[in-house]
């Protein structure tokens, strides 16, 4: 047990994070996966960013732009119904190939965002966009696929004069978080929900303390770093 709680905290980054997961799969477990913890923290990433503009194309590797509502839906791990309806909202996603086989997406919100695990909305600054629901599939996923994606996304919104992309990624998912620093972003903010059944106790540091509602969706407005 105390070996099992060392590696959680070495995973996590300390023991605060760690002991906020026990309890979310706990409040699972007792709830019958009807209570949950919901931890985010907000990135943003600048556009031109020199970590991505050195990364070399690979002829092999082609990027293409899926947008509008009658658009094609491309492929990836959501329902299908769940994706047409990102694009009849206005999103657009940036579809990889390697070698005409299908290797990943990142998928981009163009003004206001609305969350789909919670009920919020992100407000992006001027000359910002929203990412999400970044996938590789597995065979290209120990390469440098997702790489060269964000690297043709970066070229794509700089020639579009955007300056910074922001996400959201789970406190939980130590992985991504580490993945995106390492890309440039930087920490702006963070949220936290208490989800059960359709109640939602949401907490944001610095804008506003816990709240609890059944059906409002509260605004989240997010600011690019000085």
């Amino acid at each position: 047990m105390r070996a099992r709680w060392l590696a959680l905290c070495r995973e996590f980054g300390g023991w605060p994070t760690a002991l906020l997961y026990c309890l979310h799969r706990g409040l699972q477990a007792l709830s019958g996966g009807r209570v949950r913890i919901v931890p985010y923290v907000f990135f943003a990433q600048p556009v031109d960013n020199p970590l991505l503009v050195s990364i070399k194309p690979d002829p092999a590797t082609v990027v293409r732009v899926v947008v509008g509502p009658d658009a094609t839906v491309p492929p990836g791990p959501r329902p299908l119904a769940a994706l047409r309806q990102r694009l009849q909202s206005g999103n657009e996603c940036h579809v990889c190939e390697v070698k005409g086989e299908f290797a990943g997406t990142i998928w981009l919100g163009l003004g206001p965002h609305d969350e789909d695990e919670v009920r919020c909305r992100y407000v992006l600054p001027p000359r910002s966009v929203w990412d999400y629901d970044v996938y590789v599939a597995p065979r290209y996923r120990l390469g440098r696929t997702l790489a060269r994606l964000w690297a043709a996304v970066d070229d794509n919104l700089a020639a579009r004069d955007i300056a910074w992309t922001f996400s959201r990624i789970s406190r939980f998912n130590p992985g991504s978080m580490g993945v995106h620093e390492r890309l440039g972003a930087r920490r702006v903010g963070t949220a936290w929900f208490l989800c059960f059944g359709a109640w939602e106790l949401s907490w944001v540091p610095g804008r506003w303390g816990p709240r609890l509602s059944r059906q409002a969706r509260p605004a989240i407005t997010l600011r690019a770093p000085n």
